[in-house]
């Protein structure tokens, strides 16, 4: 007998939540072909710290407001309705823009369990854990960190 497939159908308020110092995260999907989420960032917040993924291609869709991302040596900036597609191995980072809020629909695939990345990137942000905490869990959340202190001033 075969099996048929089901969708995945995400009602309004019904996705995860993680709160940041400076937006917040709702994780629509978890792992599978994809995992989708939706970040808004206040003014000139960073979305995440400079890193890679070795397996996932992450694609950024701006819902409104306007983008920065640091995507190689690259600088640049996109705004609502632009869409950047990040391969594996590109190191990136990103941001609202400065004097910019941000709405941004997120996908990476394919998808891998990540909510507690999230998490813990959120009591980061919020100073209830340290920066290095997330190190041992790199491969875990195919997050690999970078070292971009000034990422925001890289060439055009």
């Amino acid at each position: 007998m075969d099996v048929v497939p089901s969708a995945l159908v995400v009602q309004p308020g019904e996705a995860a939540g993680a709160s940041l110092s400076d937006g917040a995260f709702e994780l629509l999907a978890d792992g599978g072909a994809v995992s989708a989420s939706r970040l808004t960032l206040t003014v000139g917040a960073d979305g995440a710290p400079p890193h890679h993924h070795r397996l996932s291609h992450e694609v950024f869709y701006i819902l409104d407001g306007t983008m920065l991302f640091r995507l190689g040596d690259t600088l640049t900036t996109v705004g609502k309705g632009g869409l950047v597609i990040v391969p594996p191995g590109l190191v990136h980072v990103f941001g609202a823009a400065d004097g910019e809020t941000a709405d941004v629909f997120v996908v990476l695939s394919p998808g891998i369990e990540r909510f507690s990345y999230f998490e813990l990137l959120g009591a980061i942000s919020r100073g209830e854990e340290e920066f290095s905490s997330l190190l041992p869990y790199q491969d875990r959340y195919d997050v690999h960190l970078a070292d971009l202190p000034a990422w925001r001033s890289a060439h055009s």
